[in-house]
């Protein structure tokens, strides 16, 4: 679709070219808008959207949506995470709908790379473990925090921490009863690896939450929760790659929690009621 359009810029009216340099320039918008919507962003009139999808051999815009949401749903493009963001003067509006729209495709794709079976034998598996590690590096080192926040309130012994150092230092004190939790989306983090290493010298059970693409971490681990591939490592931040690291941990803690968590309700309870006696 995007291609038919670019090839027909100078084919069009100037009202339809008008339409087609706005779809070109936010695509990943256009699934969401109605006929109105567009032609308020483009600047025409609602007949001359419906003009357009008919132009380029689209019976109804509606149908030119459902054309193009299917294109972008398969199409390799980083909207919001790669360099090429700082060549498009968006409204920071356009670019909170990018965000939108990039994060939850990433999660629609996070159903597909995650194994069902390595999802059960991870609860399983933590459901037992004695102590829990996180470990992450840079944005990965977010959801290695959230591990740390969710497993604690569950009663966990979990140990994170951002210098590898310290980390280091608790890999020796683990067992066979333990696990090792780690974070990366390239899989090749040096510091990550080491840990990892070390961790299964010791007999813990190495969890790897890590992109589907038999990286040196991937193939190191027990047990792999993976999560597609939504960034290049050459990028502008960790964006879409944290939110899907931060649903995958959020299935660990409700599925412990769904298994566990009456055993830990009173403890909840006390720690809510201390929180509330904070507030002012």
């Amino acid at each position: 679709m995007l291609t038919r359009i670019n090839s027909g810029l100078g084919k069009f009216s100037k009202a339809e070219e008008k339409i087609a340099r706005y779809i070109l320039n936010h695509a990943e918008l256009i699934p969401n808008m109605t006929t109105k919507e567009l032609a308020e962003k483009a600047e025409v009139s609602e007949a001359s959207v419906i003009r357009f999808s008919k132009s380029i051999g689209i019976g109804s815009f509606k149908a030119f949506k459902i054309a193009l949401a299917q294109e972008l749903a398969v199409a390799d493009k980083e909207y919001i995470s790669d360099f090429s963001i700082v060549h498009k003067k968006d409204s920071p509006y356009d670019l909170f709908q990018k965000v939108v729209h990039v994060n939850k495709r990433a999660i629609e794709l996070l159903a597909s790379s995650l194994d069902k079976k390595e999802l059960e034998r991870a609860v399983n598996v933590l459901k037992e473990a004695r102590r829990v590690l996180f470990f992450g590096v840079g944005g990965s080192a977010i959801a290695a925090v959230d591990g740390l926040y969710k497993f604690t309130k569950l009663g966990f012994q979990t140990e994170f921490n951002h210098d590898f150092h310290y980390m280091l230092s608790l890999i020796p004190y683990l067992s066979e009863k333990d696990v090792f939790v780690a974070i990366s989306m390239s899989g090749k983090t040096k510091d990550v690896m080491e840990l990892v290493r070390f961790a299964k010298k010791k007999g813990a059970t190495v969890i790897a939450i890590t992109n589907i693409n038999k990286s040196p971490l991937y193939k190191q681990a027990d047990i792999r929760l993976a999560t597609p591939t939504v960034e290049k490592d050459f990028r502008s931040g960790s964006i879409t790659s944290r939110m899907t690291q931060l649903t995958v941990i959020d299935t660990l803690y409700i599925s412990l929690f769904n298994t566990i968590g009456k055993h830990v309700l009173e403890q909840y309870q006390e720690a809510r009621e201390e929180v509330v006696k904070l507030r002012r």
